[in-house]
């Protein structure tokens, strides 16, 4: 999706965490293995945020018990917490003290230490909510957390036939869109959201795995990586570890989302040049838009981002799928272009985890010489380079996905109808998954009326492995037009096109057609 609302923080409150490298640019800390929180019961009792200051408590327990103070074990801690395991679940909380200087370093490969995930949780939603977390006050917008999953969460999801294999079986299921889970200041905020996904029983939600910049300076907003080559001559490329804005703040989405059981779609870049688009790279590199895919230095540096996303979080539970980009186009290109950069760069993806599905992220645009239709309308010309079928095709693409704007692409919305059954049949000709991954009604009155149909056919006359309304909305992120608020009344958007939905996709019997 184009238009997204970017969270905003106050840039005299970010120069409190601004960006201080150390002399030999390395992440500060020196582990070179991320830290995997693991939700045992020490974990769980200090984590029990339906316990009214619970969390609170144990944040202001860890600030010092990890500064090396003695103090009294909490009553709520089980005794057979020991030093080893209460140190280990302290880490997995943030706490009120920051631990070090928050730092940028270069990232010259995946593989390069990851930052400590002991990280402060602040809110960005003012300057009175920061200053509280800050001085170790309790949050007050750890609200509606709801409990967790009640289906295994610990099985890597895989490809069978046309479904997919997750959380303990072969099923259709339906899913989300939060791509601001990773760019919320306030890890209370964070598993709200993740808490009421699980509750509506939505297995996958697709968060943005990118966040780039081109300087450090004025930013009011989270970003993980800053494109420069001046401030980095090796490659252009630093990591931004400050835990208050920078790539603490993803690692705190995927460690809650672990926790609840939920699974996770990360893109790597962005087509629009919101929170880390093509523009960065070649704002920091030269070329333009449709050079990108074949520039040496803009793809060395989107890989360099590739490799480090992937080796931090590919021993995470929570990760469904790596996914290449959000809506990549090459306007006016071949074919060829977007086909060769799709199939090199999932081949490379591939070769750091074999484990974990691939996709491309597209739109699902036709092509005249494969298409379904050749009327030279704009969603089957070919113009913005992607060719589904085609692409489909490559083995490294574990499966595809097609988004659709009717209003933004001029077409009518009962047209839609047809653009998913023509996608479900292209994926029966590939034999691979199919996901409509991104859907929504641009009137905020008309959201059941105008997107109801179009779940109904997903569910009646297509084998669609499972579709992911854009998107998930609620207190903390009010989302965009197409948003659907999370509320559990009877009859409402979110109840119907949500829970309803949800529920009528798991019910679905599991058979491809």
């Amino acid at each position: 999706m184009k238009f997204i609302n970017q969270a905003t923080l106050s840039a005299s409150l970010l120069a409190a965490a601004a960006l201080a490298a150390p002399a030999n640019n390395a992440a500060p800390s020196s582990t070179t293995k991320r830290l995997v929180c693991n939700a045992d019961d020490c974990l769980r009792a200090m984590r029990a945020t339906q316990t009214p200051g619970r969390l609170a408590a144990a944040q202001s327990f860890c600030s010092t018990y990890t500064l090396g103070q003695a103090i009294a074990t909490p009553s709520y801690v089980p005794s057979k917490c020991n030093p080893s395991r209460l140190s280990s679940a302290c880490s997995c909380i943030a706490t009120s003290t920051l631990p070090g200087s928050s730092t940028m370093s270069q990232s010259s490969s995946g593989s390069s230490t990851a930052s400590s995930m002991t990280s402060q949780s602040t809110s960005g939603s003012s300057t009175e909510s920061m200053t509280s977390s800050m001085t170790g006050t309790a949050s007050q917008t750890n609200t509606g957390v709801l409990p967790g999953p009640t289906w295994p969460t610990d099985e890597i999801p895989y490809v069978d036939g046309r479904l997919f294999h997750i959380d303990g079986k072969t099923q259709y299921f339906a899913g989300t869109n939060t791509w601001w889970l990773g760019h919320l200041y306030s890890d209370a905020d964070v598993e709200t959201a993740v808490s009421q996904i699980v509750s509506t029983d939505l297995r996958v939600t697709r968060v943005w795995g990118f966040g780039n910049v081109n300087s450090p300076e004025g930013q009011n907003q989270v970003y993980y990586q800053i494109l420069n080559k001046t401030l980095s001559p090796t490659n252009g490329s630093l990591i931004n570890w400050s835990p208050v804005n920078g790539i603490p703040r993803l690692d705190s989405a995927i460690r809650i989302a672990e926790e609840y059981g939920l699974k996770v779609v990360l893109p790597m870049i962005n087509n629009w040049d919101d929170l880390g688009g093509i523009n960065i790279y070649t704002n920091a590199f030269g070329g333009n838009h449709t050079s990108f895919y074949t520039d040496a230095e803009s793809q060395a540096a989107y890989r360099n981002w590739v490799e480090f996303v992937v080796n931090r979080y590919k021993s995470s539970p929570a990760i469904f799928a790596w996914e290449l980009g959000n809506e990549p186009r090459c306007s006016g290109c071949d074919t060829s272009v977007i086909y060769n950069w799709a199939a090199e760069t999932s081949a490379f993806i591939k070769s750091l985890d074999s484990t974990h599905m691939v996709t491309l992220g597209d739109e699902g645009w036709f092509a005249p010489e494969s298409g379904p239709v050749a009327d030279g309308s704009y969603a089957y010309s070919g113009y913005e380079g992607v060719d589904f079928v085609k692409n489909l095709g490559i083995p490294t693409l574990d499966y595809g996905v097609f988004h659709v704007y009717a209003d933004q692409w001029g077409y009518n919305f009962t047209w839609v109808n047809e653009w998913i059954v023509q996608h479900d049949e292209a994926g029966r000709a590939a034999g691979k998954p199919v996901v409509f991954e991104e859907y929504g009604s641009p009137y905020a009155d008309s959201h059941i009326e105008l997107t109801s149909p179009w779940q109904q056919t997903v569910l009646e006359e297509t084998s669609l492995a499972y579709d992911s309304f854009w998107q998930f909305a609620n207190a903390a992120n009010q989302g965009d037009i197409y948003a659907l608020q999370y509320d559990t009344t009877p009859g409402s958007d979110y109840e119907v096109l949500a829970f309803q939905h949800a529920q009528d996709m798991l019910n679905k019997p599991p058979v491809a057609v």
